[in-house]
């Protein structure tokens, strides 16, 4: 994976861009899990790879839009790895989980976590789905510690009943820049953006950005 040009540009966003096709509770939607990963093995390497430079080993990490994986590196330890999701049966399959919740944030982005509990998040494949975004990666900003990194990766594929208009009306690099928007809004350092784009396969992705560091005594 590699770096891509860093092309953030400020957006303008019409009120509908938030919109979805299918606008009914995301809870029916996702009532029975889907035990599949939605890229392909050398996309998902390139995820776990992401995770491994940029997740601190030994400390509480936040997987937000979780399912039944994780993607983290195998050979890495912990500390504390919370699954927050839409489906219990799928977050029960994950086995990095430590702990496991279900919300639905577009109907609530607020999280159910305090301040500064973790050292770093990942939200893989699944940004395109929320309504409310950075609602959200305020809450994220929220609940990461000061310097503390979100990993955000994905894809060309997506639920178009589900995603939001904005998404579907944007190309790969329209996608990049939304995601950096998101961050920006949210009071996040200048995100640094990674692309994985094989000939052939499912091209991914990685935006990532910390919390701005504590300040230093006397600054």
């Amino acid at each position: 994976m590699s770096n891509a040009p860093n092309s953030a540009s400020p957006l303008s966003l019409p009120p509908q861009a938030f919109l979805r096709r299918d606008s009914a509770p995301d809870a029916e939607f996702y009532r029975f899990e889907r035990l599949v990963t939605h890229i392909d093995p050398t996309a998902v390497a390139a995820v776990t790879q992401l995770y491994r430079q940029f997740l601190p080993a030994g400390g509480a990490v936040l997987d937000l839009m979780s399912s039944w994986v994780s993607h983290l590196p195998p050979e890495v330890a912990y500390g504390r790895v919370a699954g927050l999701g839409m489906n219990m049966n799928e977050l029960a399959h994950n086995p990095r989980l430590t702990e496991r919740r279900v919300q639905d944030l577009n109907q609530q982005p607020a999280l159910p976590y305090g301040d500064h509990e973790f050292d770093g998040a990942g939200i893989c494949v699944s940004v395109q789905y929320l309504t409310q975004p950075v609602a959200v990666f305020r809450e994220l900003a929220r609940v990461l510690r000061p310097g503390a990194p979100l990993v955000v990766t994905f894809s060309n594929r997506c639920f178009p009943d589900k995603a939001i208009y904005a998404w579907q009306t944007l190309d790969d690099g329209g996608h990049v820049r939304l995601v950096q928007h998101y961050f920006a809004e949210a009071g996040f350092e200048p995100a640094e953006v990674f692309a994985h784009r094989p000939k052939y396969g499912d091209p991914l992705y990685g935006i990532v950005a910390a919390t701005p560091s504590a300040p230093t005594p006397n600054s």
